[in-house]
This record gives structure tokens, sequence and C-alpha cells, in this order.
């Protein structure tokens, strides 16, 4: 796995060398702007380079700033728009926060489960698209099991796709809202020591959190047995680490991960309570991590395995934070990739109450 590569520059015109007759002279030096470029489809956290990676941050924090105060808490940006929820596997924090963003911004949302659709019936994927594709929809976020499986649906449709998790692969807008509550409380990850314990193996939110927050310039620590952690993971920008106490010392951020018994077809630890001595969360472990230090889970959470009730609900938890700013979050991957806003200028408030 690589990371995207960083963003190339693009110079303020007016800032080329100086002219011969002003050879004693120094101009003075133009800021380079970085250039934004949003993927068509958002289906790896490796899609975006740091710029784009900060102007989703960025115009995320715009819209909980516009949303703040509001009694009607929609925008009218996305008015007209079709957004389709194509979910293969069970989900809840994640459908329902697609789901909410996309209503908030005006659009018309159609959820579509398995259970009950003709996929029960034996409907391909491809003929899942093509039915799509006839109605209109102008972005489609997807959820399945298999991994690759948006990557090919973004092949059959005119529409914008957004990974919402695929197999163990990768997460994109779960990472996006975890850097978002990480720089809510850190400020610049440029530095930030982010320690990520648990099931590395077959978690997609660990893939897409390693690209993303490494982008940003963080330093991610994996924990985790050697039994959970996936091949080939030393190529990964991260250290890996088996030793969870002296990993959190001075952290500024810990992330546990759910232990994925479901996709768990033998024996990766002796018992749940000898995973939770050697790799839980509990008081003692918190109190190692830096003052400022936060707590993070992409739920749903294992209580009293990967981390104790205490911690969960305890000071520093940002657990239920970030099921609240993934909606924020995601509002703002769906208003860029369905507005074809990607200029470098602010976004700032119209007076019709939307983002302009």
């Amino acid at each position: 796995m690589t990371l995207a590569m960083q963003p190339k520059e693009r110079a303020v015109p007016g800032s080329g060398p100086a002219t011969a007759g002003a050879a004693r002279t120094t101009a003075p030096q133009t800021p380079v702007v970085p250039e934004v470029r949003m993927p068509r489809h958002l289906l790896s956290a490796a899609d975006l380079d740091r710029a784009t990676a900060e102007h989703v941050l960025s115009t995320a924090q715009r819209i909980e700033q516009a949303m703040a105060g509001r009694e009607v808490r929609k925008l009218p940006t996305l008015r007209g728009r079709t957004v389709v929820n194509l979910f293969f596997e069970d989900s809840t924090r994640t459908r329902i926060s697609f789901e909410v963003a996309a209503k908030r911004l005006s659009a018309d949302v159609i959820n579509f489960s398995a259970k009950g659709s003709s996929v029960s019936k034996g409907e391909s994927l491809k003929d899942t698209a093509w039915t799509l594709q006839a109605m209109g929809a102008d972005a489609v976020v997807c959820r399945h099991s298999s991994s690759g499986a948006p990557q090919q649906l973004s092949s059959w449709v005119d529409g914008h796709v957004i990974n919402a998790g695929d197999g163990t692969h990768e997460h994109p807008t779960q990472a996006l809202l975890d850097a978002y509550t990480l720089r809510r409380h850190l400020g610049s990850l440029d530095g930030r020591r982010v320690v990520v314990v648990g099931d590395v193996l077959h978690s997609r939110v660990a893939r897409s959190n390693v690209l993303l927050l490494s982008t940003l310039g963080a330093e991610v620590t994996l924990v985790a047995p050697p039994t959970l952690l996936p091949v080939g993971v030393t190529g990964w920008p991260a250290v890996v680490s088996y030793d969870l106490d002296s990993a959190l010392v001075g952290a500024d951020a810990v992330m546990m991960l759910r232990v994925q018994r479901e996709r768990m077809a033998g024996a990766f630890f002796p018992t749940e309570r000898e995973y939770s001595r050697s790799y839980g969360l509990d008081s003692r472990r918190r109190d190692l991590i830096a003052d400022h230090g936060i707590v993070l889970h992409p739920g749903p959470m294992n209580r009293g395995m990967e981390i104790t009730p205490q911690v969960a609900d305890g000071a520093g938890s940002v657990i239920v934070e970030q099921v609240a700013n993934g909606v924020t979050v995601r509002m703002a991957v769906l208003y860029l990739l369905l507005s074809g806003e990607m200029d470098n200028t602010a976004t700032t408030t119209d007076s019709a109450g939307g983002l302009a």
C-alpha cells in the first residue's frame, strides 16, 4: 500500500524571475498555492493528497459553522440531486450518517439494502449498477463485503461513487471524520503521535487512517498481536509495535479498533480475556497518553474487550463526537463531489443559506 502523491504546486501569476533591469532588486516572494484536485470518485484515502484532504476538512468546518444556530438544519446546495445509499452489508452509523448528510444538503435520497431487493433473487452488482444508472443517480454510496466492489461499480455508472467500506480494504470517509475530530482537539496533525490498536488485519478503518493521517503529517503507530497484522504491513507508512504500554506513553491520541469476530475463521488469539489483558484500553493505560490526549473508536464497540466502559464514557473520549462529525464530513464530501466546487477560495454562506 502506498501513500498518495504530494500535491503539485501552482505558482501565482507574477511570481516569475525578476527582469534584467532589476538585477540588484530582490523581488518579494509570492506564496505558492497548493493545487486542489478532488477525484471524481472517493474510493480510497490514497485518492486524496494533502491539499485536497485539508480542503475537504476545511469545507466540513465551514459547513458546521453555516449550520450552527439554524432552526432548520438544511442547506439548499444539492437540491434536485439524487444520492443512492447502496448497502450490501449491515450498517447503522455509516448508512444513517450518509442519509442525514444528503438530506441536510436537500438532496433526494434512495436507500437500497441487499435484503429484500432483487439481489436476494440473484441479481448481480452490474445489473444493480445499470438499474441505478437508468434512474439517473448522481452519487452512489456503496458498502460491500467484497474488497474492490466500489471501484468496479465506478466503471459502470456515470455518477460519483463513494466507498462506504469494502471488505477489509478501505473506508475513506471514516478516516476523514477521524482526522476532522483529531484536528478539532489537537490542531495541526504535523508531528502528532496517533496509536491505532487492535484488529488491523480485518480493519478497513486502519488502512484508510494510516494513509490519510500520514498524508496530513501525523506519526502513526500500529499495535496488535502478530496474528492480527496483515502481510506487508511493514511497507505501510506507520511504525509497528506489539507492546501497547510503551506505545501509549505520551501519545496524542489512541484509536481502538473493533475485534471483527464475524470475519475470523480461526483462533487469532487464545481468549478474549487474554486479548483484553494485552491489548485492551483500561483506565491505567488511558493515563499513559498525554494529558491532552483523546480516545477514538470507529464503532461499534466490544465494551469490556478492546475498551472498558470507564474509558469509553470517560474524560477525553470523543467517540460520540465522531458520530456527529461523520455527518458534517460526509456533507462536505457530497457537496464537493456533486457541486464541482474545488477552487482554492473560501467557501461562504450565501443569502439563501447555501454554500458559495
